[in-house]
């Protein structure tokens, strides 16, 4: 079952997934535009609404956190050691560039 879940920060809404497993329920929730995913998982006594809220607030604390991290980059400029793209290995030498 999916619903959709609207808040501030996300103005498209969320996608709420629900999937029992067991004497468990793992909620996922997902922002349609960046397609970021967030899971948890609960007890189905809890109620869907309050398990598709704590989703949501998780899933907005991950897309905050991600625009923080995002700012910060840029304004450091994005970049490791020599140049090398954040995150990317810097080129080896193949013994032919010597």
């Amino acid at each position: 079952m999916a619903q959709k879940y609207r808040s501030k920060i996300l103005p498209k809404g969320a996608l709420i997934e629900y999937i029992k497993q067991g004497a468990y329920v793992k909620v996922s929730a997902v922002d349609p535009v960046t397609t970021v995913e967030v899971a948890l998982v609960g007890d189905p006594a809890a109620g869907a609404d309050r398990l598709a809220r704590e989703a949501v607030k998780k899933l907005e604390y991950v897309l905050r956190k991600n625009a923080q991290n995002q700012d910060a980059s840029q304004r450091s400029g994005a970049s490791g050691a020599a140049g090398t793209p954040r995150g990317r290995r810097p080129e080896t030498p193949s013994g032919w560039d010597f």
